[in-house]
């Protein structure tokens, strides 16, 4: 185990058994955890951080790191794929898609083309080689398939802490990929001004728990955005999750994740760590 991952262990004793069993159903579980990057020292963390849940589209950052490690991506504009009918995606990924509108609008076509082109064996070994979550990439729940779902409210579980954990070991180039991948996947990464000169870099993701029968509960969704954010010479990851008990029918609920996020990790940040 790198030191980095020993120091953040340290947040908490309960973050190694991180794939703990998520809360009753009545419940909301929400997280906020947040950490300087050079010192792995917690400046912020509430909630129930250690629990595991489906990455959903917070999976495209470790899958850039992957597909330019692989070069299967070759810089923010290419390849550009068309899209197929094939796909059978909703009309807003109906569109030609390069690394950057990936990342930016969550297309989840090209994400499953490039786990397509680095196959089962590369794909698991990436997952497993990051340390990523549970590291489960078999797939399954509600019939999904391991290599083109497994992220996707299916095998593969991660918690915020873990989110955190992961991020940080990106951003001190402790992860087994190339440093033209690292570079790459963070130039694609969408990008926000928070107040106070923060800015902040992050990916939402959204999604649904699945009920006792395996299938997808609108009643429970869950909503994350995880990244860094820097202030001159400062910088922190962060990851930020909430899973409610009732549906969002206004705007998906990554994105009142994600802007509530931005709103307060000026303030949450204005303490720095011990």
């Amino acid at each position: 185990m790198t030191s980095a991952k020993l120091s953040f262990l340290a947040l908490s004793a309960v973050a190694a058994v991180s794939a703990a069993v998520p809360a009753s159903a009545a419940d909301p579980v929400r997280c906020t955890v947040i950490v300087d990057v050079d010192t792995g020292m917690a400046i912020h963390r509430q909630g129930g951080c250690d629990q595991a849940f489906y990455p959903q589209s917070t999976f495209k950052l470790p899958l850039a790191m992957m597909g330019y490690d692989k070069r299967i991506l070759v810089d923010e504009r290419n390849p550009r794929w068309d899209y197929q009918a094939k796909f059978k995606r909703s009309e807003r990924e109906q569109k030609t898609t390069d690394p950057t509108i990936w990342e930016k609008d969550s297309i989840v076509w090209y994400s499953q083309e490039i786990t397509r082109r680095l196959g089962k064996q590369a794909f698991a070994d990436y997952v497993r080689r990051f340390d990523y979550g549970n590291r489960d990439v078999a797939g399954g729940p509600g019939g999904t398939d391991g290599l083109t779902q497994s992220w996707l409210s299916s095998s593969l579980k991660i918690s915020p802490d873990e989110q955190v954990s992961f991020l940080r070991r990106f951003m001190t180039g402790e992860l087994p990929i190339s440093k033209d991948a690292a570079s790459m996947t963070q130039a694609i990464v969408p990008s926000f001004k928070a107040s106070d000169g923060w800015t902040v870099h992050g990916k939402t993701g959204s999604g649904s728990l699945r009920n006792a029968n395996g299938k997808l509960d609108g009643s429970r969704p869950l909503g994350w955005f995880v990244g860094w954010a820097e202030k001159g010479n400062r910088k922190v990851v962060f990851a930020r999750l909430l899973v409610d008990n009732k549906r969002h029918t206004d705007k998906p609920i990554s994105f009142t994740v994600r802007d509530g996020l931005i709103a307060d990790l000026p303030k949450l940040t204005s303490a720095r760590p011990n």
